[in-house]
Protein backbone atom coordinates (compact mmCIF):
# COMPACT_ATOMS: atom_id res chain seq x y z
CA UNK A 1 0.00 0.00 0.00
CA UNK A 2 1.44 3.54 -0.81
CA UNK A 3 1.24 6.06 1.73
CA UNK A 4 1.44 10.13 0.99
CA UNK A 5 3.41 12.15 2.37
CA UNK A 6 2.63 15.76 2.72
CA UNK A 7 6.09 16.98 4.33
CA UNK A 8 7.31 16.54 1.43
CA UNK A 9 4.87 18.21 -0.90
CA UNK A 10 4.96 21.65 1.62
CA UNK A 11 8.63 21.48 2.08
CA UNK A 12 9.53 23.67 -1.04
CA UNK A 13 6.54 26.54 0.35
CA UNK A 14 7.73 26.23 3.67
CA UNK A 15 10.98 27.05 2.00
CA UNK A 16 9.66 29.96 0.50
CA UNK A 17 8.12 31.50 3.17
CA UNK A 18 11.47 31.32 5.37
CA UNK A 19 13.55 32.88 3.14
CA UNK A 20 10.94 35.40 2.41
CA UNK A 21 11.20 35.91 6.00
CA UNK A 22 14.99 36.45 6.09
CA UNK A 23 14.91 39.21 3.90
CA UNK A 24 17.86 41.62 5.15
CA UNK A 25 15.91 44.68 4.53
CA UNK A 26 11.91 44.91 5.53
CA UNK A 27 9.52 46.63 3.02
CA UNK A 28 8.35 50.09 4.21
CA UNK A 29 4.97 51.05 3.34
CA UNK A 30 4.22 52.83 0.43
CA UNK A 31 2.78 56.05 1.94
CA UNK A 32 1.69 59.20 -0.35
CA UNK A 33 0.89 62.21 1.25
CA UNK A 34 -2.47 63.40 0.35
CA UNK A 35 -2.66 66.75 -1.55
CA UNK A 36 -5.10 69.71 -1.33
CA UNK A 37 -8.53 69.76 -2.66
CA UNK A 38 -8.48 70.64 -6.19
CA UNK A 39 -8.88 74.59 -6.36
CA UNK A 40 -7.79 75.56 -2.35
CA UNK A 41 -5.38 77.94 -1.48
CA UNK A 42 -4.58 79.65 2.21
CA UNK A 43 -3.19 82.93 2.06
CA UNK A 44 -2.31 85.49 5.16
CA UNK A 45 -1.45 82.48 7.59
CA UNK A 46 -0.81 83.86 11.62
CA UNK A 47 -0.69 83.09 14.78
CA UNK A 48 -1.64 85.23 17.87
CA UNK A 49 0.47 83.99 21.22
CA UNK A 50 -1.56 83.74 24.59
CA UNK A 51 -1.00 87.06 26.97
CA UNK A 52 -1.44 84.49 29.99
CA UNK A 53 0.73 81.46 30.12
CA UNK A 54 -1.22 78.82 29.24
CA UNK A 55 -3.94 80.14 27.63
CA UNK A 56 -4.60 78.87 23.87
CA UNK A 57 -3.19 80.95 21.23
CA UNK A 58 -5.59 81.92 17.96
CA UNK A 59 -4.50 81.06 14.54
CA UNK A 60 -6.20 83.31 11.48
CA UNK A 61 -6.12 82.86 7.73
CA UNK A 62 -7.93 83.40 4.72
CA UNK A 63 -8.93 80.00 2.88
CA UNK A 64 -10.52 80.28 -0.89
CA UNK A 65 -11.64 77.53 -2.87
CA UNK A 66 -11.77 78.35 -6.66
CA UNK A 67 -13.17 74.73 -7.28
CA UNK A 68 -16.24 73.47 -9.00
CA UNK A 69 -17.42 71.81 -5.83
CA UNK A 70 -17.52 72.79 -1.66
CA UNK A 71 -15.03 71.31 0.20
CA UNK A 72 -15.38 70.98 3.82
CA UNK A 73 -12.66 71.24 7.03
CA UNK A 74 -12.90 68.54 9.07
CA UNK A 75 -9.71 69.14 11.45
CA UNK A 76 -7.12 71.24 12.43
CA UNK A 77 -3.09 70.54 13.17
CA UNK A 78 -0.64 73.15 14.30
CA UNK A 79 2.90 72.59 14.75
CA UNK A 80 4.20 73.08 18.39
CA UNK A 81 0.54 72.72 19.85
CA UNK A 82 -0.43 69.63 21.99
CA UNK A 83 -3.91 69.78 20.36
CA UNK A 84 -6.33 72.33 17.76
CA UNK A 85 -9.42 72.74 17.15
CA UNK A 86 -11.99 74.93 14.58
CA UNK A 87 -13.78 77.25 16.61
CA UNK A 88 -16.36 80.44 15.74
CA UNK A 89 -17.13 83.63 18.40
CA UNK A 90 -20.53 84.70 17.75
CA UNK A 91 -23.16 86.39 19.81
CA UNK A 92 -26.41 85.12 21.64
CA UNK A 93 -28.70 86.25 23.71
CA UNK A 94 -26.48 89.89 24.29
CA UNK A 95 -23.71 87.04 25.21
CA UNK A 96 -20.51 86.62 23.32
CA UNK A 97 -19.87 83.12 22.93
CA UNK A 98 -17.31 80.67 21.47
CA UNK A 99 -18.27 77.32 20.10
CA UNK A 100 -16.47 74.31 19.04
CA UNK A 101 -16.83 73.88 15.18
CA UNK A 102 -16.88 69.81 14.00
CA UNK A 103 -16.54 71.15 10.28
CA UNK A 104 -16.64 73.75 8.28
CA UNK A 105 -17.81 74.48 4.73
CA UNK A 106 -15.91 76.24 2.13
CA UNK A 107 -18.59 76.72 -1.00
CA UNK A 108 -17.74 76.74 -4.20
CA UNK A 109 -15.95 80.39 -5.77
CA UNK A 110 -16.17 81.58 -2.16
CA UNK A 111 -13.11 82.73 0.24
CA UNK A 112 -13.42 82.40 4.25
CA UNK A 113 -11.72 84.59 6.52
CA UNK A 114 -10.68 82.86 9.90
CA UNK A 115 -10.23 86.61 11.76
CA UNK A 116 -10.87 87.69 15.30
CA UNK A 117 -14.36 87.96 16.13
CA UNK A 118 -15.72 84.93 13.63
CA UNK A 119 -13.80 81.83 13.25
CA UNK A 120 -10.74 80.83 14.10
CA UNK A 121 -8.30 77.88 15.04
CA UNK A 122 -7.74 77.77 19.05
CA UNK A 123 -4.24 76.21 19.73
CA UNK A 124 -3.90 74.19 22.89
CA UNK A 125 -0.80 74.24 25.02
CA UNK A 126 1.87 76.06 22.39
CA UNK A 127 5.38 75.11 22.74
CA UNK A 128 6.95 77.83 25.02
CA UNK A 129 9.89 77.59 22.52
CA UNK A 130 7.47 79.64 19.64
CA UNK A 131 8.31 83.11 19.92
CA UNK A 132 7.35 86.35 17.75
CA UNK A 133 8.58 86.66 14.40
CA UNK A 134 8.83 82.92 14.14
CA UNK A 135 6.80 80.64 11.66
CA UNK A 136 4.46 77.01 11.78
CA UNK A 137 3.10 75.02 9.67
CA UNK A 138 -0.97 74.52 10.04
CA UNK A 139 -2.66 71.58 8.13
CA UNK A 140 -6.44 71.59 7.68
CA UNK A 141 -7.65 68.26 7.02
CA UNK A 142 -10.60 67.81 4.81
CA UNK A 143 -13.39 64.82 5.10
CA UNK A 144 -12.39 63.29 2.24
CA UNK A 145 -9.05 63.05 3.20
CA UNK A 146 -7.07 65.79 1.66
CA UNK A 147 -4.74 67.57 3.24
CA UNK A 148 -3.21 71.36 2.87
CA UNK A 149 -0.64 72.65 5.05
CA UNK A 150 0.69 76.24 5.48
CA UNK A 151 2.85 78.45 7.28
CA UNK A 152 1.82 81.26 10.02
CA UNK A 153 3.50 83.99 11.31
CA UNK A 154 4.10 83.73 15.08
CA UNK A 155 2.71 86.98 16.54
CA UNK A 156 2.99 88.65 19.96
CA UNK A 157 -0.49 88.78 21.98
CA UNK A 158 -2.30 91.41 20.24
CA UNK A 159 -0.48 92.12 17.19
CA UNK A 160 -2.26 92.50 13.75
CA UNK A 161 0.78 91.42 11.69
Amino acid sequence: MAKTTWVGALAPAALLLVTAGCSSEPEAPVETAPEAPEGISVADGRMNLPAVSGNPAAVYFTITNDGAEMQMIRSVHVEGAESAMLHETSEWSGQVDMQELTQVAVEAGETLAFAPGGKHVMAMNVDPALQPGGEVEVTLTFVRGDKVSFPARVLAPGDEG
